[in-house]
């Protein structure tokens, strides 16, 4: 008897394949870190450029759950407009080049950290109205 799975793969252009959940431990553990460095010395150049990739990527892929779940909504709620602004925003910070430095791998930490606080508020269900 043989089974059939299904893999995706998420790459720093967005979904490839089925959805697959986000795996965020390592990106919030990594994160505190980042953001708890003083020395922008601390690594390689060569080192912050592959965490800034890194987080680039997963940065989209957060950024395409935020979008798929704003969809959803009603577009005159508030929750709907709150994520339309936080994608601009993460569309605007994606499209800069990440760079080899602590100040651009700490940018895109915060920007993985607002994705997903957006990503985990509690939304409107669609068709309901909001104060």
């Amino acid at each position: 008897m043989t089974s059939q799975t299904t893999v995706g793969t998420r790459t720093p252009h967005g979904l490839f394949g089925p959805e697959l959940p986000l795996d965020r431990a390592p990106y919030e553990c990594s994160g505190a870190a980042v953001l708890s460095w003083t020395d922008p010395a601390a690594l390689a150049p060569h080192d912050f450029e592959q965490i800034a990739l890194r987080l680039t990527g997963h940065a989209r892929a957060v950024a395409a759950d935020v979008r798929h779940r704003a969809d959803i909504l009603d577009e005159d709620t508030g929750p709907h407009a709150l994520a339309e602004i936080i994608l601009a925003e993460a569309q605007r910070r994606l499209c800069t080049p990440h760079q080899g430095t602590l100040r651009c791998v700490r940018n895109r930490t915060r920007l993985v950290r607002a994705l997903y606080d957006r990503l985990d508020r509690p939304q409107a269900a669609p068709g309901a109205a909001t104060a």
